[in-house]
């Protein structure tokens, strides 16, 4: 009776999972492995070097959606896929004066993973919220917030998740993995180059209606 015992406790426990992950693990790993396959890291040359930001495939066929800042006065446009494959981009049009927002066109090897765009209307303050970005070079790199405000004169949508420097045209995602805004700016009063908990997103319906 006892080595039976002894037995099945040890089935008991190589059926145990090594390491558990709680509901919010669980939901940040799941919408990463969703969505980081669908963005892309973008370089663009310009006169005094390069402007560096981040992108989101919005088709099979090799249309990203990025911020038109990201790649302004560059005619040298190079976008890097998550798999690391690289492809020379071309601009296919601005999405209006005032929004920040262009899309840019490759020519793909494969189709691609896209995102799915979420409804920028529906979102509430204290929401989590997750980002995508290549923030100083480092690629595919994940972080957390809340939306911490809606700031609708400016129809920005304000977060605390981490948004430095290439984070720019990176989405700003609900826990269901869609895009509800693209990240755009950090706020630097004291000319910080780095995010100091109060950045902003463009809203995705803004995105949507333009590209209709």
């Amino acid at each position: 009776m006892k080595k039976l015992t002894i037995i099945l406790a040890l089935l008991l426990f190589t059926l145990i999972p090594a390491f558990a992950y709680d509901r919010d693990e669980i939901t940040n790993i799941s919408v990463y492995e969703k969505i980081n396959p669908a963005i892309v890291a973008i370089d663009a040359k310009i006169i005094n070097g390069t402007s560096s930001g981040s992108g989101c495939i919005i088709n099979s066929k090799g249309m990203i959606l990025t911020s038109s800042h990201v790649i302004s006065n560059s005619d040298d446009i190079t976008v890097t896929t998550s798999s690391g494959e690289t492809y020379k981009a071309k601009v296919i049009k601005k999405l209006g004066s005032d929004n920040d927002l262009t899309i840019l066109k490759i020519e793909n090897k494969h189709p691609l993973k896209t995102i799915t765009m979420g409804n920028s209307s529906e979102i509430k303050v204290g929401q989590k919220v997750l980002a995508i970005g290549n923030p100083f070079g480092f690629k595919g790199t994940l972080t957390q917030g809340i939306v911490s405000r809606i700031d609708r004169k400016r129809n920005k949508i304000q977060t605390d998740a981490a948004i430095n420097p290439g984070s720019s045209g990176g989405p700003l995602l609900n826990t269901s993995g869609e895009v509800i805004g693209i990240n755009q700016a950090i706020y630097n009063p004291d000319n910080n180059t780095s995010n100091i908990g109060i950045g902003f997103a463009i809203p995705i319906n803004e995105a949507k209606q333009a590209i209709k």
